[in-house]
């Protein structure tokens, strides 16, 4: 199953938290913090949303953090997205 988001919207995949904190403690699934780091995955069309034209900065492969309480999880194919607003991407990632 394929994800194409619609309007301004843009799927992305969380990246793996760090698994030990900075005092060399390793912490159990539970107790990682959600990341804020994630790949885009797919990116919607843009357009006219909400009479104002949007313009998609952001594509696939591009690595961004993104707002903490952002978008709607879904789960396809046994694999976990987020679909959010371009608006709750906060910065890209560049080498």
């Amino acid at each position: 199953m394929k994800l194409r988001p619609l309007s301004d919207r843009v799927v992305i995949k969380s990246l793996e938290a760090e698994e030990t904190t900075a005092s060399g403690f390793i912490l159990t699934g539970n107790a990682k913090e959600k990341p804020q780091m994630a790949e885009v995955i797919a990116v919607g069309p843009g357009g006219n949303i909400d009479g104002k034209e949007v313009t998609m900065l952001v594509k696939p492969g591009d690595r961004v953090f993104y707002s903490k309480y952002a978008g709607t999880e879904v789960k396809v194919d046994g694999v976990e997205y987020t679909i959010v607003r371009q608006n709750d991407i906060l910065a890209v990632v560049e080498d």
